[in-house]
């Protein structure tokens, strides 16, 4: 009976989204853009069951009722082919067109033994960044918004993008070890998933987490900071290699940017 009921437990867990909005402190931002609104969501692994699809349903349909003025999507959208369809369909009912970068498991490079390669075809929404730089507009300033091919990632750790005066620099990586390798000072703000927050987590004392995947990491979810560069880790939406969260529910995220 405890094994059904913890088997139960993480099903649930795993659709049991979290609409967080959180204040995010940015060195040198404009004050044209202080509350800036940003979705950040992350790791929707569509294509294999689960009650992930159910998260980032939810999650959509809240992005969807906020209208922030940016959408970004930090990657593994799909661990397989037959997800598409329905990623298009969630795509088309975001507010505005996403940024978006892949993961690793959008090109099966993983240990999960249930991903496969995946090959992506158009998006029916959004501009989708490997190794490449825009700028847009938001309240008559310049911002950037780069986004890391996950190859790149895995080849050379960090990828180079010439320098920009733009107010404010955002650089998209599906891996939160970009803070470690970013250039001091280039990018104010870095959005990333991958850890899904541990995903099978065992809480001990009064504040210890142990993750059962990733235990060692140093970036698990939330904010942090190197030199002026701020970083979010989100906790993300879907699940890998099993259909569970425990102690780490699935996140969409708006981050409201205050002058740091």
């Amino acid at each position: 009976m405890a094994a059904a009921g913890g088997l139960a437990w993480g099903h649930f867990e795993a659709g049991w989204v979290q609409l967080r909005v959180r204040d995010v402190a940015v060195q040198g931002l404009p004050p044209e853009l202080d509350g800036l609104r940003i979705a950040h969501l992350s790791d929707f692994h569509l294509g294999m069951p689960s009650r992930g699809v159910r998260a980032v349903a939810r999650a959509v349909r809240w992005v969807a009722e906020r209208k922030p003025d940016l959408v970004c999507i930090t990657g593994d959208l799909l661990s397989r082919a037959r997800g598409q369809p329905r990623l298009n369909e969630l795509l088309e009912r975001l507010p505005s067109d996403p940024y978006i970068v892949l993961g690793n498991h959008d090109f099966a490079l993983s240990r999960d033994p249930f991903s496969e390669p995946v090959q992506l075809g158009r998006l029916t929404r959004g501009t989708l960044l490997a190794d490449q730089s825009v700028t847009v507009e938001l309240h008559g300033v310049a911002v950037e918004i780069a986004g890391v091919d996950p190859r790149s990632w895995l080849s050379y750790r960090t990828s180079r993008f010439e320098p920009s005066d733009a107010p404010l620099r955002i650089l998209l990586c599906h891996f939160p070890r970009a803070l470690d390798y970013v250039p001091e000072g280039r990018w104010q703000l870095i959005l990333s998933g991958h850890l899904h927050g541990g995903q099978i987590v065992l809480p001990y004392g009064p504040e210890g987490r142990l993750l059962l995947a990733h235990p060692s990491s140093r970036y698990r979810q939330g904010l942090y900071s190197r030199g002026n560069t701020t970083m979010h880790v989100s906790p993300g939406l879907g699940t890998t290699f099993v259909p569970f969260r425990y102690f780490a529910r699935p996140e969409a995220t708006e981050l409201v940017l205050r002058s740091g």
